[in-house]
């Protein structure tokens, strides 16, 4: 049989909240984290709006000097590995930290610090140039500063597959627990990419929602007038033990992870296939992977970015997959309130699904005020729905066309 394997520490960075009660308590209200844009000048871009952090003290988890230079990403990172960890009662110095993973990625890196570091090479010099540009701009120093604070010293790498990046990790790193290769894994993804370079690449490619007027009611997933998906900066991180392990220590669960599946959709490098075929094939194999029928999943988390063409072909995904009991499952898109965490969503939403599993209870899909008829399911539109949520399967789907489904398991002593 397979090794079981458990959620037993979750912590979270988004826009509605800086921690896992906060985020989870907005989300079940409907609360919406997007607003202006204030960590940069925005006024020249054609979006002004996304999902920022607000109030968060990078001196929570860095020293003063440490915080004047690392990123955001990584000190996202960094707070979200740290509520992980306490909320797992963990003590880590009585476990062989050799045999700790860390799989943490991140969709773009340092963008910031390759921008500044860039205006100082044109106007200074390349003899003015930090040596600390490379260090600092590498996706994969979320993982290693986690390993780094902590003394974690086993396998730690770095997924990098744009939207699907918290997803792979956390997908990767359940494989390992159930092979044996680690002990206990930290894994999700982390992203603070709202920088003029960023945004103004999202932008040119006509991604991103338009309505700067009204930025809490800019993403709408699945509604007829949506525009474009909304920036956002945030992480997530779990921690994952086998079952037999977590209860040895009395562990609070939060839930058990049994499937994970991923695919390509070899079609287009940002767009994905009308018929969401790519998508389904990662849903399948999650299915298959954790050997149950797709009627026993009542709850999907979407990846629903509030794109004209993704909200349609992650529907058409899931009819594919689900046929007639795609019309009795809950669907609802996180994104709605948070905007897209890029590289972070991934896990950020995969730890929802997890509470839902918990607590028997739906967040809604905001601002779906009018339906598009394509998408015709039910998406929990505006209110929660309080319901028993057994499995719940969570989706992201990200550029170039990498898809995963990860699906998570009440868990019953």
């Amino acid at each position: 049989m397979k090794k079981r394997v458990v959620i037993t520490g979750a912590g979270v960075l988004t826009p509605v909240g800086n921690s896992v009660p906060e985020t989870w308590s907005a989300l079940l209200e409907g609360k919406s984290g997007i607003g202006p844009i204030t960590v940069i000048d925005a006024s020249k871009h054609d979006t002004r709006i996304a999902g920022e952090i607000k109030g968060f003290d990078p001196l929570e988890v860095l020293d003063k000097k440490e915080a004047r230079r690392i990123p955001r990403f990584i000190q996202y990172a960094l707070k979200a590995a740290k509520e992980a960890l306490e909320s797992s009662g963990l003590d880590l110095e009585k476990v062989n930290r050799d045999n700790v993973a860390v799989l943490v990625g991140s969709g773009i890196g340092g963008i910031n610090v390759t921008e500044e570091q860039h205006t100082i090479l044109m106007e200074k010099g390349p003899s003015r140039v930090s040596p600390f540009l490379i260090p600092l701009l590498i996706p994969n120093m979320a993982s290693a500063f986690i390993s780094l604070k902590h003394g974690l010293r086993g396998p730690n790498f770095c997924i990098v597959t744009a939207c699907a990046t918290g997803s792979h990790s956390i997908g990767e790193a359940f494989r390992m627990i159930v092979r044996g290769e680690a002990d206990i894994a930290l894994a999700g993804g982390s992203e603070g990419a709202i920088t003029p370079l960023g945004l103004a690449g999202f932008c040119s490619a006509k991604s991103l929602s338009c309505r700067n007027d009204d930025p809490t009611h800019a993403c709408r997933p699945f509604d007829k007038d949506r525009d474009g998906f909304v920036m956002a900066d945030g992480a997530g991180i779990v921690v994952l033990e086998p079952l037999e392990a977590a209860l040895a220590r009395g562990a609070n669960i939060l839930a058990e992870i049994v499937g994970y599946g991923a695919s390509n959709d070899a079609f287009h490098m940002t767009s994905p296939p009308e018929n969401g075929e790519g998508g389904a094939l990662a849903m399948k194999k999650a299915l298959a992977d954790a050997g149950i029928k797709p009627e026993e999943v009542q709850y999907i988390n979407a990846h629903g970015t509030s794109t004209l063409i993704g909200d349609i072909a992650e529907t058409r995904g899931i009819k594919s997959v689900f046929g007639e009991h795609a019309k009795k499952l809950m669907i609802s898109s996180t994104k709605s309130m948070t905007g897209h965490m890029l590289g972070g969503t991934g896990a950020v939403e995969l730890i929802v699904a997890a509470l839902s599993t918990k607590h028997n209870v739906v967040h809604p899909t905001v601002n779906l005020d009018n339906p598009d008829p394509l998408c015709d399911l039910d998406y929990v539109p505006k209110v929660k729905r309080e319901a028993e949520v057994t499995y719940a399967l969570s989706n992201s789907f990200g550029f170039g066309g990498h898809n995963a489904s990860l699906i998570v398991k009440k868990f019953v002593k």
